[in-house]
């Protein structure tokens, strides 16, 4: 099949998992804050610019991520996911942890299991695109295909075992996914830290956006030098990472 995909800057990359109904340019105020790194983004089936496809699972979601960095040439990548992308990069760190080296999970939850949030909040959400971004409404087959796969879909049994540092974001006003979810995720990944900020469930919107890009890149600024710390101790320089390609792609995967 074929999946629009964009691959644009140098640097370490990160892959940003969309929200529900949602094209990989509702990323872009947060994309611009990370004018530093490789950023990847790409539109999951029947959104966007890809094909609606037959009923697929969160695992089809997560195998579709890990075949976006093989297209991208990315051996692994950070993980950025909001609200259903957050889902999907749970999954993907539980199925190739290798592929993860840290993980950002933005207004999302464990899926069954969690605490709901209002129904009409949900909605109007879903029919509100991201600011900048066109007022395009998803395929109705792919939306229901994606509620579908996480309906039945909780990563309780698994968020024990996650191994990628993480860090927990939410907005304190969140009406969707209430803050208590985010409370339990980095409650129940190891490691795991949480930050609130003002605002409600979207966080792709330009405000929040850039509060929550700043807060991404500082938790990958932080954890970086550590490593560096602890893998310089005299203080020697890492080796530069090679460009990785610029420009929109569409790969067929």
């Amino acid at each position: 099949m074929t999946i629009g995909m964009q691959v644009t800057g140098t640097g370490e990359p990160v892959l940003l998992l969309n929200g529900l109904g949602r094209p990989m340019a509702s990323w872009n105020a947060f994309a611009n804050k990370l004018s530093d790194r490789t950023v990847i983004t790409f539109d999951a089936p029947g959104v966007g610019t890809s094909p609606t496809l037959l009923p697929f699972s969160m695992l089809a979601l997560s195998d579709l991520a890990a075949r976006v960095l093989d297209a991208a040439g990315c051996d692994s990548a950070d993980v950025v996911g909001f609200s259903h992308g957050g889902a999907v990069a749970q999954q993907l760190a539980a199925d190739a942890p290798h592929r993860v080296r840290h993980l950002v999970l933005l207004s999302t939850s464990c899926g069954v299991g969690a605490v709901p949030g209002r129904g009409r909040a949900l909605w109007r959400g879903l029919l509100t695109p991201a600011a900048g971004t066109p007022r395009q409404a998803p395929d109705p087959l792919g939306l229901l295909w994606h509620i579908l796969a996480i309906s039945s879909w909780s990563s309780i049994p698994f968020l024990g075992s996650l191994a990628a540092p993480t860090l927990v974001v939410c907005g304190r006003h969140d009406r969707i996914v209430p803050p208590a979810n985010s409370r339990l995720l980095a409650a129940r990944i190891p490691r795991a830290e949480l930050m609130m900020i003002d605002g409600g469930h979207d966080l792709q919107q330009p405000a929040p956006a850039v509060t929550a890009a700043a807060l991404t890149r500082q938790y990958f600024d932080r954890r970086e030098h550590a490593v560096t710390a602890c893998d310089n101790p005299a203080g020697h320089a890492s080796e530069a990472q090679p460009p990785s390609q610029n420009g929109a792609l569409h790969t067929c995967l």
